[in-house]
């Protein structure tokens, strides 16, 4: 089983289509929070298989999005060459986390375990399911399995053991 992978980076949003004139992008956050964003220095914009290191200019608050101009983009021919880019920045920038929340990025890796602490398999992603978030489990087995990421399956989460305990085994079944 792999062991948890501590991320030095995160995937803070998505940059928008060009807005005004000067070269600003409206950028949609993935946390739905903005206050972050204002710290903000130095990205990486991500752009298929592309990384390239911007500078932030400037950031204002638009309603629950944000508009960022980034430096050498004085336009908005040039702000949307960035359309669709991901923005990423050190983990210490990323949204502040209230008690009980977690990144996905953290959860990625941790060993499923029952009560007994015999490992069943892996978090390979959380993803978004149509009545929640979901937990794609790889067994020991090979199989995937996809879990309810809520706390009638889910118990204790040690991210730095690197172990979930899972409160109901018959949903890999």
């Amino acid at each position: 089983m792999e062991k948890p992978i501590i991320r030095t980076h995160f995937v803070l949003g998505h940059v928008g289509p060009p807005f005004g004139l000067k070269g600003f992008v409206k950028v949609k956050p993935y946390s739905g929070e903005t206050s972050h964003f204002f710290k903000l220095t130095k990205v990486i914009l991500k752009q298929e298989e592309k990384e390239h290191f911007r500078d932030v200019a400037e950031v204002i608050a638009q309603g629950s999005g944000l508009l960022i101009r980034f430096e050498g983009i004085n336009s908005s021919e040039a702000a949307g060459t960035l359309k669709g880019a991901e923005i990423i920045s050190e983990r210490k920038f990323a949204a502040p986390l209230k008690n009980g929340e977690y990144y996905i990025e953290d959860l990625k890796g941790l060993e499923v375990v029952n009560y007994e602490g015999k490992v069943l398999g892996i978090i390979i992603n959380i993803i978004e399911g149509g009545g929640g978030h979901l937990a794609e489990v790889k067994l020991l087995s090979g199989f995937e399995r996809l879990v309810p990421f809520r706390k009638e399956f889910f118990g204790e989460i040690s991210i730095d053991n690197g172990k979930i305990e899972l409160l109901e085994q018959w949903i890999l079944e």
